[in-house]
């Protein structure tokens, strides 16, 4: 099932029933042999109901409804949703109190009609690129199931929820490409916002300076439509000519040890972009390579995390994903001037690839340097933590410059799933939107 917002809202205007909608989604949940039981933590399937009927009683009144009134959304285990406990994807807080109210993002996407279906998996704590999470289960890649691959994290329940037909789009979060990561592997788009345009409160931080909350969906248009809500910032960005747009494309660093799927995907997307007009200019990009000794000692993300945990690590450490442990340990390494060092290094960077890039609509590059590995083959420490390394450079690119981005499908049909990225200007989200979607149009013409 591959249902867009727009063909449910178009359903719904011609009189189709909301409640029979999230029926099908549902019931896709609930197949037996599928993926609900490790997509989704827990399902609303009640309160779903309830909200789709009430949509449906007051369409045929000709009540005024909100715009998305009947859309589905799966929502990831760092929300808080209003009397609902926040695990995090961990058995850690499954204890913990409820949550009073709903997060920001939450309570704007139901003010705007969208149904939450349930709250999906994760990777523990979102401190991973690989979606793998040995408490709840691993929700399987839709592509070439029967060899059991990894999803992508760490909003990997998010994406197998949109992928199988459980949920319309998924909210989620991206502090080093866990929106789009997933997006990518299971050949879905995942936008990741410039993080200060949309509001954290009532979300579970992993990293203050490199959170962002963001979207998946099958297209464009609904991750747009997810960001218009939760950012309360209406507007296209314009009308996009494809035959002026001029793309960077990175000569060095983002296609190290890249496998041959995604290469051979990323040159023939390229050869379509060009072959439509868009200008693409090599780009010498040899401060990227500072990225990786800048967060040797684990980065911004290992020390903010760290902070965040080190109470519940005193008495509770053996409850931890013992791999998402040692990432947050890393974090207790760091002095003060570490992490003061960091930061600078990080607005140093910033800067300069500012005026490094202030002449491209964007710059592309794949989303991950290669196609989803199988969960098996990550059994060792080792082959976990070269996997995730790897998952995460290429996305880790935009949290560190502080902008936006966005993944889209870029391979043949029945092809292993690989991801184009699209990184836009700190603030230009709306443009890099309105950009995206009409390279999406060029990549799906066959």
């Amino acid at each position: 099932m591959t249902n867009t917002i727009s063909d449910e809202l178009g359903s719904f205007a011609q009189g189709a029933s909301r409640e029979e909608s999230l029926r099908r989604q549902l019931e896709a949940i609930e197949v037996a042999a599928g993926e609900g039981s490790r997509a989704f933590l827990k399902v609303y399937a009640t309160e779903a109901k309830a909200r789709a009927q009430a949509f449906d009683r007051a369409a045929t009144q000709s009540t005024q409804l909100p715009p998305y009134a009947g859309v589905t959304i799966s929502i990831k285990d760092l929300f808080d949703v209003a009397g609902e406990v926040t695990t995090s994807g961990s058995v850690l807080l499954a204890g913990s109190a409820p949550a009073a109210e709903d997060a920001v993002a939450v309570a704007r996407l139901k003010a705007a009609g969208f149904v939450p279906v349930g709250r999906t998996n994760m990777t523990e704590f979102a401190f991973s690129g690989l979606g793998i999470n040995p408490h709840y289960g691993t929700p399987l890649n839709p592509y070439d199931r029967g060899s059991r691959r990894i999803p992508g994290g760490s909003s990997s329940g998010a994406a197998v929820s949109v992928a199988d037909g459980m949920a319309t789009v998924a909210l989620g979060t991206d502090t080093g490409g866990s929106c789009r990561i997933p997006a990518a592997l299971c050949g879905l788009v995942g936008f990741k916002p410039t993080a200060s345009r949309i509001s954290m409160a009532g979300t579970m931080p992993l990293s203050s300076s490199l959170d962002s909350i963001g979207s998946i969906g099958h297209s464009v248009a609904c991750c747009a439509a997810v960001d218009e809500v939760i950012s309360a910032e209406t507007g296209s960005g314009g009308h996009c000519d494809v035959k002026s747009l001029k793309f960077g494309v990175p000569s060095s660093y983002v296609f190290d040890d890249i496998d041959r799927q995604t290469a051979s995907a990323f040159e023939c997307a390229l050869a379509r972009l060009s072959e439509a007009g868009v200008k693409l200019v090599p780009l010498e990009t040899a401060e990227l390579s500072e990225i990786p000794s800048m967060n040797a000692k684990g980065g911004l993300a290992a020390r903010e995390a760290y902070l965040f945990h080190r109470d519940w690590m005193k008495i509770s450490a053996s409850d931890y994903d013992p791999r998402v442990l040692v990432r947050i340990r890393k974090g207790e390494t760091q002095t003060d001037e570490d992490y003061r060092q960091v930061q600078s290094l990080r607005r140093s960077l910033m800067d300069r690839m500012q005026d490094r890039l202030r002449d491209f609509d964007a710059v592309v590059m794949p989303t991950v340097p290669m196609i989803a590995p199988r969960i098996d083959d990550l059994s060792t420490d080792d082959e976990y933590n070269r996997a995730n390394m790897l998952m995460l450079r290429n996305c880790t690119v935009a949290n560190t410059l502080d902008r936006c981005a966005i993944s889209l499908p870029c391979h043949a049909a029945g092809e292993a799933p690989v991801g184009l990225m699209l990184m836009g200007e700190n603030m230009g989200d709306r443009k890099l939107l309105s950009t995206a979607a009409e390279i999406e149009r060029i990549l799906a013409n066959d």
